[in-house]
């Protein structure tokens, strides 16, 4: 049995529960690289929820949970690295569209920031390792949104249309600069450059690439049988969310049973993507 499942989200609302009880960090003794997965930081009478990503892959480290601990603070900010290279062998991640659309929908700004910083991984020579964010930048941006007073959403959309290739820029020489220190082949930098170019200085373009890798992603998963999977049925299914801002989020389920009408029950994990 095939099957393609679609929803929209109209509307958001939610009551955070269990949350994390967080530390509180003042600005001055700030630094993005040392402190918690999410925080509490105090600038000038004012308290901001700060998560960190350490990829800009949403299927890794469980970023979401990180920006759910923060959801009980009204100014959330998230830091998410516009991408990451772990090395000419390993992975490079770029940041995607429906990734910053789920962040508008949460009402968490967003500090696209990238890494200046790394090591060579001591299990693997030909990677990096311990990639630290250029803290400045970080807190150049958590002043500029102390100062920013209207939504999340604007502020998402206008750091993409404004400051998203200046970023790339400055992502570029500073991985530049990690190869040459570490003598790590990195993969090539004609791939930031091509990114760039793909995307344009036009939100849309942005978000046309990005869903264009998502739903590949999505159908690479769709037909690939995990050989520790236990199914019954061999019922993989597409799932596909849209919400009103405009984002579209590709999920594929191991196992679904149809248990009544219009009523599915998924017998497997969901696998964002």
């Amino acid at each position: 049995m095939t099957m393609d499942i679609t929803g929209t989200i109209k509307g958001i609302k939610y009551k955070p529960l269990f949350l994390d009880k967080l530390k509180e960090i003042d600005i001055k003794e700030f630094n993005i690289n040392e402190v918690p997965a999410t925080c509490l930081l105090k600038s000038n009478n004012n308290l901001f929820a700060v998560s960190k990503w350490v990829s800009p892959k949403r299927t890794r480290s469980y970023p979401f949970e990180r920006v759910y601990n923060s959801l009980g603070i009204s100014k959330k900010i998230t830091v998410i690295p516009i991408v990451k290279d772990e090395g000419a062998s390993g992975d490079r991640d770029f940041i995607q569209w429906d990734t910053v659309s789920l962040m508008s929908l949460l009402d968490v700004f967003v500090i696209f920031a990238y890494y200046d910083k790394a090591e060579i991984n001591p299990r693997n020579e030909q990677k990096i390792t311990n990639q630290q964010f250029n803290n400045k930048y970080v807190i150049a941006k958590i002043k500029e949104i102390e100062q920013y007073h209207s939504s999340a959403l604007h502020w998402n959309l206008n750091e993409l249309n404004v400051s998203f290739h200046d970023i790339l820029d400055k992502a570029k020489l500073a991985y530049l600069k990690i190869e040459r220190t570490t003598k790590v082949a990195l993969h090539n930098i004609s791939g930031l450059d091509n990114f760039k170019e793909k995307i344009g200085k036009d939100v849309s373009l942005f978000m046309q690439f990005s869903r264009e890798k998502a739903q590949k992603a999505q159908g690479r998963e769709y037909v690939t049988l995990q050989p520790k999977e236990s199914l019954s049925t061999f019922s993989k299914a597409k799932i596909t969310i849209t919400n009103y801002l405009g984002g579209q989020y590709f999920f594929t389920v191991d196992e679904i049973e149809n248990c009544e009408r219009n009523n599915l029950f998924n017998r497997g994990k969901t696998q964002p993507k």
